[in-house]
């Protein structure tokens, strides 16, 4: 998708495939719609309305189907709710609608999760495992106040729009050299027993942001960082595509049972806003084997249809 895209997320739903991605200043939230994986039509902003307490700076935003209806999960703006800075959190909320594409409608008062004394809290996604048991799993943003960036995990009420019991610490922390000041945009899936938590690392407008991932035998973890990461990065020309900084990372899986990493990324010429870049939409196939998890990206190549 050739345009700016950031922090994409894709939904299989209804034989169709909805990608969703972070404000563009002019909407909310950006949705775009696909039969095939590969030709998009954009649509309206599924989420016309904040909620009371928001200002905006809505970003990453991520459904699933409940007994609700789709819930929609994103980052927002509480300006009264204050990070250790002083200034107003970034927030996880949700949203309801009755269609994959909207219109959203969050009527909440407050945010459904916002850790204020650890910089706030963003990049929210979920999990279903496989005794029907939901997870909400999110980023603390501590990178906003030089604090440690973790992940969290806790319950979600049945229709999605509650979190229930305790909230754990998964033991994902950015401690090695490529995840650079922070982590970032969680991603669980399941595969023979084995957690695989996929995250993004390092500064989103640098060449240095990229794709790691963590293993557990349990939903909870702890993790434990793949001695391989990161498994998607293109630093440089060397690197062989026109690819720089992918991130952001979610996956789907096709009709056949394949499975895919959307992610953003920039050209190599224009990294960042300020270089007037974008962060345009790639998708590669993702491989899971023998415990490892492989991303046959970034690819400038035709590749065949999914």
């Amino acid at each position: 998708m050739d345009a700016d895209f950031p922090d994409p997320f894709v939904l299989a739903a209804d034989g169709r495939y909805y990608a969703y991605a972070t404000t563009d200043t002019a909407q909310n939230l950006q949705l775009a719609r696909s039969d095939d994986l590969v030709h998009w039509k954009m649509l309206d902003d599924p989420l016309p309305k904040l909620p009371v307490w928001s200002s905006g700076d809505t970003w990453a935003p991520e459904v699933r189907k409940t007994s609700a209806g789709y819930v929609l999960y994103y980052t927002a703006h509480d300006g009264e709710i204050k990070r250790p800075d002083g200034a107003g959190s970034q927030c996880v909320t949700r949203a309801v609608g009755s269609d994959p594409e909207g219109p959203f409608i969050d009527d909440s008062q407050k945010p459904l999760v916002c850790q204020a004394d650890l910089g706030g809290s963003i990049d929210a996604t979920t999990f279903t495992d496989r005794d029907g048991t939901a997870w909400l799993i999110w980023k603390n943003d501590g990178n906003c106040c030089g604090l440690p960036t973790r992940f969290f995990m806790q319950k979600l009420s049945t229709d999605g729009l509650k979190l229930t019991g305790p909230v754990t610490d998964l033991g994902v922390v950015n401690d090695e050299s490529w995840e650079g000041a922070l982590i970032e945009a969680p991603t669980l899936i399941e595969r023979d027993g084995t957690y695989y938590l996929f995250y993004s690392a390092n500064g989103y407008d640098t060449a240095f942001y990229a794709v790691g991932y963590a293993t557990s035998s349990k939903v909870t973890g702890p993790y434990v960082d793949a001695p391989e990461n990161p498994i998607l990065r293109a630093f440089d020309e060397v690197d062989g595509t026109q690819a720089r900084g992918p991130g952001h990372q979610s996956i789907v899986e096709d009709a056949d049972g394949d499975l895919w990493m959307t992610y953003h990324a920039w050209d190599d010429d224009s990294i960042g806003y300020g270089n007037f870049g974008k962060r345009s939409v790639w998708i590669d196939p993702l491989t899971i084997k023998g415990g490892k998890a492989t991303v046959s990206g970034p690819n400038d190549d035709p590749q065949p249809v999914p």
